[in-house]
């Protein structure tokens, strides 16, 4: 998740208008901690300072890789503040004294949290904001982004034909080479031409400056990219820019006024820190870039040419925080689109069943399942009571029966400890901890009722095999139904959700087994040699046979094998899974929407590239990611 803030005036007006030189720097804070929507590998910040004198510092930045990575940095950068002001060096509101001692008082602020795979561990140089320093502000560059990108081997590739020494680690320092290497051609370029003119040294830098076109730039860096990527960065003498990939596949907001440039990747945080209504916030639209020019000239337009645009759905499903006023509305209507298969596991019984949720991420949806079952069950009491008014059955026994009893009961069953943290990096050890992460309340289903918990997404079944069921099993239930309100995981992920491993999806190691079973094992051999030759085609023409493990079976029939994978051994009750169907999901999303986790069908070259190799991968009994973040 990205935050950033071009201002556009000088320090001191916003040390005159908002009461403090430090406005930027907190709304920094705020914007980055209200994009913490779970734990975080790391984060980091990043300023540059504009018209610093010569031989004082002027870009900054600081990176940390601890479990409390926001709170560690900025709490650092709020003692040295106090530090400074006690020494009387920052003094009041003074911008300048501000500017010139405080390393993150400068116009251009950017911060990144970084959310890496579950058990690798991340140390702080693999935190955004990456800079390459240069005694050149024009050459000097920093960069983060949310990203996934699927072809780094031919990025490195490309680095390494011109003569470079890449270093094979992430994906953003491979798009920092890459980017450098076109901002040193231009500033090159720019620069021998001032040269062979006999231009005064002391004036080449300011009009390399007011010359250079990261539009060009950017357009001829991203040319071979792909995956889905929201990317800010900022030259050293000021220019900002930020980026969207072709596909619009990771998202990105901004808020543009005269005063200043405020970037996010969510919606709501922008709302809530820079205090503005939902109009004010704009999406930047795919295969555009937002440039802000040392002097504060703003150009917003498209760096190449735009694609399909899919939009990322499983920010919506899960990712991003609830309270955003369109992922609110479709996070209730995915949970609504659960009610009917809800009731036909409670054999229409609502009297006997309690309605809860699991995670917390799950709650908005919970919400909408139950205005679903409650309109359902408004619905069918007025039949009843239309047909009894006709048939002259009405009484009051009827009347009680039919309104006051036999309405969805909503229960909170499952507490989450906030103080237990499931991403131990050894297997045995987080399974035993991830057992405890919940507290149940107990005594509040009965005996002969159904538990339903809805779930945002069910993608591999093993917490909720080792631990959740279990857990809610000790709640006497008769029977426990979860209701995923996102359909089934069957693809993994090459743009930035951590979903790579497709042998660990439980959908996917359903339909394995429903071929097994069924002797058709033949067909695996046959995706996994057509995977194979899938490879040896130019990336353009590759397609996703994995499609052909699900099409001998129903979408039911996969479920029916995913609830009997996932219910523990001994259950003391029956387990069902149901999962949101693609109709329902597509209903629910409003506009574009990227599916490919549960359609198989990518938006680019690398998603094919990416599917292909997973199931090599799995075959051949390898468990990897394809792709870096």
């Amino acid at each position: 998740m990205s935050a950033a803030i071009r201002l556009l005036k000088p320090l001191s007006y916003f040390a005159e208008k908002y009461g403090s030189p430090e406005w930027a720097f907190n709304k920094l804070f705020l914007l980055m901690e209200k994009q913490h929507n779970r734990g975080q590998d790391g984060a980091g910040i990043g300023c540059i300072k504009l018209n610093m004198p010569l031989g004082e510092p002027y870009v900054f930045r600081s990176r940390n890789a601890s479990a409390n990575a926001i709170t560690s940095i900025f709490s650092a950068q709020q003692r040295n503040l106090k530090e400074l002001r006690d020494k009387g060096l920052i003094k009041g509101l003074d911008s300048e004294s501000f500017k010139s001692h405080f390393n993150f008082g400068g116009e251009v602020l950017m911060g990144h949290l970084l959310y890496g795979t579950s058990g690798v561990q991340y140390d702080e140089g693999s935190c955004h904001p990456y800079m390459r320093r240069t005694n050149w502000t024009t050459r000097t560059l920093m960069l983060q982004g949310d990203m996934g990108i699927t072809n780094l081997e031919e990025l490195h590739q490309k680095l390494i034909s011109r003569g470079q020494h890449p270093v094979f680690g992430t994906a953003i320092q491979t798009l920092l080479e890459e980017v450098g290497y076109y901002l040193d051609e231009a500033h090159t370029d720019i620069y021998r031409s001032l040269r062979d003119k006999k231009v005064d040294g002391q004036e080449i830098p300011h009009i390399i400056s007011a010359e250079l076109d990261l539009f060009d730039i950017i357009s001829k860096a991203s040319r071979d990219w792909d995956g889905g990527y929201c990317l800010t960065g900022a030259v050293g003498n000021g220019d900002f820019f930020c980026l969207r990939d072709p596909h619009g596949i990771r998202h990105c907001h901004y808020i543009l006024t005269d005063e200043y440039l405020a970037i996010a990747s969510e919606r709501v945080p922008l709302m809530s820190v820079m205090e503005v209504e939902e109009e004010e916030v704009k999406e930047l639209p795919a295969g555009n870039m937002i440039v802000v020019k040392r002097d504060g000239q703003i150009k917003i337009d498209k760096y190449t040419t735009p694609g399909e645009f899919k939009p990322c759905c499983f920010e919506d499903v899960y990712t991003s925080r609830g309270n955003d006023p369109v992922i609110y509305r479709e996070r209730k209507a995915l949970g609504a689109n659960l009610t009917e298969q809800v009731v036909a596991s409670l054999d229409g019984n609502l009297s006997k069943a309690a309605i809860t949720f699991i995670p917390n991420t799950a709650e908005v949806s919970y919400y909408g399942l139950l205005e679903g079952l409650r309109a359902y069950r408004r619905h069918k009491v007025t039949e009843a009571m239309i047909k009894a008014y006709k048939e002259g059955t009405m009484s009051e026994e009827l009347i009680n029966e039919l309104i006051l009893r036999r309405w969805p009961r909503a229960e909170k069953i499952a507490h989450k400890d906030i103080k237990l943290r499931t991403f131990i990096s050894e297997e045995s050890s987080r399974k035993q901890l991830a057992a405890m992460v919940y507290d149940l309340t107990y005594g509040a289903v009965g005996e002969d009722e159904v538990l339903v918990a809805i779930d945002d997404s069910i993608v591999r079944g093993t917490t909720l095999k080792m631990s959740l069921l279990r857990l809610l099993a000790r709640s006497k239930a008769r029977k426990i139904v979860i209701a995923s309100s996102a359909p089934q995981v069957r693809y993994p992920d090459c743009y930035g959700i951590d979903m790579s491993e497709m042998g660990k999806f439980i959908a996917f190691q359903a339909a394995i087994s429903l071929l097994k079973k069924q002797g058709m094992y033949t067909r695996i051999i046959d995706v996994y040699e057509e995977c194979k030759h899938q490879l040896t085609l130019p990336p353009a023409q590759r397609t996703n046979p994995v499609k052909k493990i699900y099409e001998p079976f129903t979408a039911d029939e996969i479920t029916a094998e995913v609830s009997r994978m996932v219910t523990p051994d001994n259950s003391p009750c029956i387990i069902q899974v149901v999962y949101q169907s693609m109709e329902g999901l597509h209903n629910a999303i409003e506009g574009a929407c990227g599916d490919w986790y549960f359609s198989g069908d990518y938006p680019t070259p690398g998603g094919y590239t990416t599917v292909n190799k997973a199931f090599i991968d799995w075959f051949e009994r390898r468990d990897k990611r394809e792709y870096k973040l």
